[in-house]
């Protein structure tokens, strides 16, 4: 709302003001008052009470009305949009917008006399007919423009100036015609060839929605000419062959291949469906811009794949521009249900001007067909509009009648400039039909019979386009007609080839140069573990800059602990788990390489054991230590996360797939918090590589162990990890040892590959005193897979304990308290993948021991299930756990204790 909005029905003495205002300096007032005082003659003709000495006399009705225009012209530009012919299929709901000339006190008498509130419109002084036709046209037309909540008056400003002077004005050069009939022909015909074809097949066609791909055409080159150099895109299934195909130039003939069932040679995984998959291409504008495009591979979770977009982008930026996010575009197509039904959209919405994750703005293109499967949009949403989310971010909207594809490509290149002008997001809703039925062979009459069976004769935007061109003598139909044929002909060659059996070559998703330095990882890679270790010399390097504060900082005397408490470590020759965690991530840093953490309050953590980031006691500015280790090195990016898990998580995997060297770490407030990003863990965490032959090495730390914190807050649910946990597909480990989180980090960059890295991170033992590890772990070792038991004394062990994580100190309390030298403990470090040949060398030294497994999670979660899985029953005498349960734990701290003493006690009876 601008500043002059509460001019309605105005009195003289606030235009005398205003026009005061305007005389002492013009930049004073709203650039539509100043239109409208530049050429009212104010000084000749004002006289109102209480009016200036130097205003003049004007008939006061007169003024009055000349504010009513005014006011009907501010109501257009406010709600306009819900006159706007946007629907192609069926009459839009009265919303009863009052933009009536009566609802302005004004009649049909008033319509030949000239308003100077023309000025206000930008036309000059004109008759109300003449205004009200502009309002009509540029408001109430093919495109309804939502933009009069944006609070800020320059952003605001120059939106009404592209709408009210480019909007009348946009006419299309011939060439530019025929570029928009030539991507409705290739949309059109590629549905249609298809369709024929493959009768039947899947194929969630854009039949109906066609000029999506004029108006993605459209953003990507004005955003190449605007100085993008590379856009991703995110969709779900519906209309994404169009978008490979037309967009994204991927091979016609590579497509046809997917229908016929042909499995590439060199495919790596189980693949996926065809309209899941992603693409890399390179493309150039028609006026020479080069502009790199990405389509993410997305499952069946239509949203999905929206933070992993956002996350991808800031990467390229961070990475290739030096954090020019102008550079590097993020373009979301969504559909209408999904967009106002998925809630993983706020989530990201609420992302877009945040420190951490903005990334210069994102296009979102809504392909808006009325309806989500079989629910017509009244039962999806009680918004008036899918993209109402939008003003939680001032982010205009740009709905558009998807049969003017001239309007679209205009709001198109319009959304493409405004992001490149303000770096923040727009919406382009296109409101179009779907021709079919979700599928091509759902049938969708019978939920929608009486909208179907308007879309039965409706003639596709090709068919509409092509006559409007006739008609106006831009084209002849001899060339549709020769434009069609020839498309229809190169289809039909290309799918020759393929039923010849010539294979089109396999085109994975291309990342970046630097994937190219890796492989794919072999069984053989995860028998040991690579050498981790770094110098006495760079530890000295790191320890120096988290343990100092620069001069003039004040910190609090718990800080000044924590600093004085990290020297102590390093003094002593042991570290604890935050001073080793902190000490991982300043070895990288120094070596160059990326460091990016994020999640609630990560800055800190949790259990305040991180300090990571320090805040000045009086002035509360930030310092952070591991950003002063030497000259050039790289900055830690740890940035405290929104309240999101799902949204977050999927951030932070696009992160980790854009860039290989950096070290990309997510970490749950609790470990449990992870169920609300199961999604993001199921569908493209535990699966990509499989599904689309892609690496991630996203870390994921999941606060977890039994400590009497509730059913919550105890179990960050090993078992799901486990259960998803097959092929090598990612690391899952439970860490007792702060040496172990240290080479697990770095081990992520230092592998020939990439993989997920689940660490159930502990909680309690982050201050026990038994959790420390001496340098020289840090200097010569390496992770640690499994660890043995250096307490008992081998030839007296009669029984074994295998477990993992926190309960292990549990267990060696007793051990030691009671002496048990006949109990061996094993720790087994790493879940997956099982290092199953470990465990038998340390189980080799106990040969007629009994071996049971001990886990503090109830029998029917944790481990137990995969570990019998995958290294059998017949090793096992028994398991010592908490009974089976619904919940994970009790919600009673005394009977917390009492199940745990008791599952101590029994695993050394």
């Amino acid at each position: 709302m601008d500043s002059f909005s509460y001019v309605a029905n105005a009195d003289t003495q606030v235009i005398s003001d205003l026009f005061d205002a305007y005389r002492v300096d013009p930049n004073s007032v709203d650039s539509s008052w100043r239109d409208f005082f530049k050429g009212f003659e104010f000084a000749q003709t004002w006289q109102g009470e209480g009016a200036s000495p130097s205003s003049a006399v004007l008939d006061q009705s007169h003024i009055q009305k000349e504010m009513s225009v005014i006011s009907l012209i501010k109501a257009f530009r406010s709600r306009g949009h819900l006159l706007s012919k946007t629907n192609p299929v069926r009459d839009r709901k009265d919303r009863q917008p009052r933009l009536e000339i009566k609802d302005y006190s004004l009649s049909e008498a008033d319509l030949d006399t000239v308003f100077q509130a023309g000025s206000f419109l930008g036309i000059g002084p004109a008759t109300l007919r003449k205004i009200c036709e502009v309002l009509e046209k540029v408001y109430a037309g093919s495109i309804g423009f939502e933009y009069s909540y944006i609070r800020e008056v320059r952003v605001k400003e120059w939106l009404r100036n592209k709408i009210e002077k480019e909007a009348l004005s946009f006419t299309p050069s011939i060439e530019e015609k025929k570029q928009i009939l030539q991507k409705l022909n290739e949309a059109v015909v590629f549905e249609n060839f298809l369709g024929t074809k493959y009768l039947g097949q899947k194929r969630f066609g854009l039949e109906g929605g066609e000029s999506t791909i004029a108006g993605l055409d459209a953003i990507i080159n004005r955003a190449a000419d605007f100085g993008v150099k590379q856009a991703m895109i995110g969709m779900a299934h519906r209309g994404r062959l169009n978008v490979l195909a037309n967009i994204m130039h991927k091979s016609y003939e590579a497509i046809f291949d997917g229908f016929e069932g042909n499995v590439p040679d060199q495919i790596h995984g189980d693949g996926d469906v065809k309209y899941h998959l992603g693409y890399s291409s390179q493309h150039t504008s028609p006026n020479g811009s080069e502009i790199t495009l990405k389509l993410a591979p997305n499952p069946s979770h239509l949203e999905a794949v929206n933070p992993l977009v956002e996350g991808f982008c800031r990467a390229s930026a961070d990475a290739h521009y030096d954090g020019d996010y102008s550079q590097v575009l993020p373009i979301l197509i969504h559909g209408d249900a999904a967009l106002a039904g998925q809630g993983i959209v706020y989530e990201v919405t609420q992302m877009a001007k945040l420190k951490g994750y903005s990334t210069g703005g994102t296009i979102h293109f809504v392909i808006n067909n009325q309806v989500g499967f079989t629910t017509d949009f009244e039962d999806a949403r009680s918004a008036i509009y899918c993209t109402d989310v939008a003003k939680i971010i001032d982010a205009p909207v740009f709905h558009v009648n998807g049969d003017d594809p001239e309007a679209v490509v205009f709001v198109s290149r319009m959304a493409a400039e405004f992001r490149q002008e303000f770096g923040r997001d727009v919406f382009v809703d296109m409101v179009c039909y779907r021709r079919n039925g979700h599928n091509e062979s759902d049938e969708p009459r019978f939920t929608q019979p009486t909208l179907y069976a308007n879309i039965t004769n409706h003639p596709n935007p090709r068919e509409i386009y092509t006559q409007t061109l006739i008609k106006r003598g831009d084209i002849d139909a001899k060339l549709a007609s020769q434009m069609d044929s020839e498309f229809k002909a190169e289809l039909q060659a290309r799918l020759d080839m393929v039923k010849q059996k010539v294979k089109p070559p396999y085109v994975p998703l291309k990342l970046d140069n630097k994937w190219s330095n890796l492989r794919f990882s072999k069984a053989e890679d995860f028998a040991s573990s690579p050498n981790t270790a770094i110098s006495k010399a760079a530890i000295d390097m790191v320890a120096k800059a988290i343990t100092s504060l620069p001069t003039g900082f004040v910190a609090l005397k718990q800080i000044e602990k924590v600093i004085s408490d990290r020297k102590g470590y390093f003094e002593k020759g042991e570290l604890n788990w935050a001073t080793a965690e902190l000490l991982a991530y300043g070895s990288i840093l120094a070596e160059g390489k990326m460091v990016r953490l994020s999640g609630q309050d990560v800055q800190r953590g949790t259990f305040s054991h991180r300090h990571a980031v320090l805040h000045d006691a009086n002035t509360n500015n930030n310092y952070c230590n591991l950003d002063h280790i030497k000259e050039g090195q790289e900055k830690m990016q740890i940035f405290n996360s929104l309240l999101s898990e799902y949204g977050v998580l999927g951030f932070e995997f696009g992160y980790a797939l854009a860039n290989p060297d950096a070290l990309v770490i997510w970490e749950a407030q609790f470990g449990d918090f992870a169920n609300g990003a199961q999604t993001m863990i199921d569908q493209f965490v535990s699966s990509h590589e499989s599904k689309w032959g892609t690496q991630n090495g996203l870390v994921m730390l999941l606060p977890h162990g039994y400590e009497g914190q509730g059913p919550e807050h105890s179990n960050a649910r090993p078992e799901r990890f486990l259960q998803l946990a097959s092929e090598n597909n990612m690391v899952v480990a439970n860490l007792t040892t702060p040496a172990n989180i240290f080479h697990a980090l770095r081990r992520q960059l230092t592998w020939e590959f990439r993989k997920p890295l689940v660490v159930m991170s502990p909680k309690s033992i982050f201050r026990h005193p038994k959790v420390v590890s001496p340098i020289e772990a840090f200097t010569k070792g390496k992770f640690q897979e499994v660890i043995g038991d250096a307490y008992v004394e081998k030839a007296k062990v009669k029984k074994v304990l295998l477990c993992s994580g926190k309960v292990y100190f549990d267990l060696l309390e007793k051990q030691e308290k009671d002496a048990r030298k006949d109990v061996a403990i094993i720790r087994i470090e790493q879940l997956h993948p099982l290092p199953t040949a470990q465990i038998e060398k340390e189980l080799a030294q106990y040969k007629n021991a009994d071996v049971y497994f001990v886990q503090e999670e109830p029998e029917n979660m944790g481990y137990w299930s995969y570990i019998i899985r995958e290294f059998g029953w017949s090793k096992f005498k028994g398991l010592v756990a908490r009974k089976k349960s619904a919940s994970p734990a009790t919600g009673f701290l005394k009977v917390h204790a009492e199940e745990q003493a008791a599952l101590v006690n029994k695993a050394f009876e």
